[in-house]
């Protein structure tokens, strides 16, 4: 239906007929002229209705309103030296419309699509259709699909295989709560949905792919912050017979190739690394921001120095939770023993046991995490003896995990990084509600299709949550 888009023309294509499908931006009756701007994801270009060119276009001109969406024919115009908007990349051209097809009419938005709005955030996220078409949004979408395809170009690069996990799984409840769905062909038995893909990508490793990774979706039933959504976006990624320092070489170099093909910027590897008692006595924190000043990041002008990565290692094994009075994992049950703490460990001296794991730290936000693994089913049996788990409990929770450790299980580690929050630090933005297209507000909600909302009786009754002869 097109032949270039909004953002494509200039001065190369003078007196070419061409043809544009977007949206009307903005429209301004001049006497007999009307100009208006059509646009779409590519950018803007000035149409101009002349009645002497095409009176029958001119005529339809008149009944344009805002976010119509149109086809217009015409002949590409240069514009006098006086009249060039060096704003735009289309600036130094306009068309001249011969042609106008009224695609579909639209009703006056709810708020004007442009880069800054009065609109309130649940408006915003109700029209999310409308908001995404603002450039600032569109603009984070944009640079978060770049973001993923560089990285997977790297990890592709590494001999590493993308590989999907399943997202009906089995409940293996740790921190946060899972969110639970309920089986029509297992009455009254229940998956939940990955709060990671944790336990698959160590049996992957078990499998023999020794260079796994996946852009995967998670999701935790926690309550909600500016950072946090219930589903949410990482790339994870595991590997075999390697160390900590595979890991972090792995990283910086793959960082380094995105920054340089998403943002233009060259970062410096390797990255500081401090352990986590340093970063508790010199920050008070286990993610210090370790820039001279800490401005914002910002979409334009960009520079390196204001992207502080840095590595917080030697995590604590194991935090005592006062409330229920036992040991829990700081990371996860499956993170490797400092080999330096082991004797530790033996003697009960468990608060001083390091843990082999590792967070990655930009700006003082926390983007990545990661351990190298247990791989023994013994050991692995021993921490959950210290966490409370029993060997029948562990059974029944991680049979699967611990039952491949028996079938020749090789040394492995790995990593998490989060996408949204990277990108929201990437773009500038408060919220990672600002990166994602369609995000749930703080309390879980989606606005625009108004989820998480009521079922019919049947359908509860099909899945057995209640009786077929009972009622609501």
């Amino acid at each position: 239906m097109r032949t270039h888009t909004c953002g494509e023309l200039n001065k190369i294509h003078k007196d070419q007929e061409v043809t544009l499908c977007g949206w009307v931006h903005r429209r301004r009756d001049h006497g007999k002229l009307i100009f208006i701007d059509i646009r779409d994801r590519y950018g803007i270009t000035q149409v101009v209705f002349v009645p002497s060119v095409s009176p029958q276009a001119h005529v339809e001109a008149q009944k344009l309103g805002p976010e119509f969406v149109v086809k217009i024919k015409g002949a590409v115009n240069v514009r006098p030296d006086k009249n060039v908007n060096p704003d735009m990349p289309t600036g130094g051209i306009e068309l001249l419309a011969k042609e106008l097809e009224i695609l579909n009419p639209a009703k006056v938005p709810v708020f004007e699509i442009e880069d800054t709005v009065d609109a309130s955030e649940d408006m915003r996220l109700t029209y999310r259709y409308l908001d995404i078409r603002r450039k600032k949004v569109r603009e984070s979408l944009l640079l978060r699909h770049r973001l993923c395809a560089s990285l997977r170009s790297f990890l592709n690069s590494q001999n590493f295989v993308e590989v999907e996990t399943p997202v009906l799984t089995k409940s293996t409840p740790e921190g946060a709560r899972d969110f639970l769905v309920p089986s029509r062909l297992s009455p009254g038995l229940f998956y939940a949905l990955p709060q990671s893909p944790q336990l698959f990508k160590q049996i992957l490793m078990v499998s023999g792919m020794d260079r796994y990774y996946q852009i995967v979706k998670c999701f935790r039933d926690e309550d909600l912050r500016a950072d946090r959504q219930p589903e949410f976006t990482q790339l994870d990624m595991e590997v075999s017979f390697v160390d900590q320092d595979f890991i972090f070489d792995l990283s910086e170099r793959m960082y380094q190739q995105v920054f340089q093909e998403v943002l233009g910027l060259d970062l410096v590897i390797p990255f500081p690394r401090m352990t986590y008692a340093e970063a508790m006595a010199k920050y008070k924190s286990d993610k210090p921001d370790r820039r001279k000043n800490k401005p914002a990041c910002r979409q334009a002008g960009i520079n390196s120095t204001e992207f502080a990565f840095l590595w917080v290692v030697d995590f604590p094994l194991l935090k005592y939770n006062l409330q229920e009075k036992r040991w829990e994992s700081e990371h996860h049950p499956f993170t490797g023993i400092h080999p330096d703490d082991l004797a530790l460990l033996e003697s009960g001296q468990y608060e001083k046991v390091r843990g082999r794991c590792y967070d990655l730290v930009l700006n003082g936000n926390e983007i990545g995490s990661g351990s190298v693994r247990i791989h023994q089913r013994e050991l692995q049996q021993k921490i959950f003896d210290m966490i409370g788990i029993k060997p029948q409990e562990a059974v029944q929770r991680f049979g699967f995990l611990l039952r491949a450790f028996e079938y020749g299980a090789p040394p492995h580690a790995g990593v998490a990084y989060g996408i949204d929050r990277l990108v929201t630090i990437l773009t500038g933005n408060e919220s990672i509600r600002d990166c994602i297209a369609f995000p749930k507000t703080q309390k879980g909600t989606c606005l625009m299709t108004d989820a998480p909302s009521q079922v019919e009786e049947r359908q509860l009754k099909e899945l057995g949550i209640i009786k077929a002869n009972s009622k609501l």
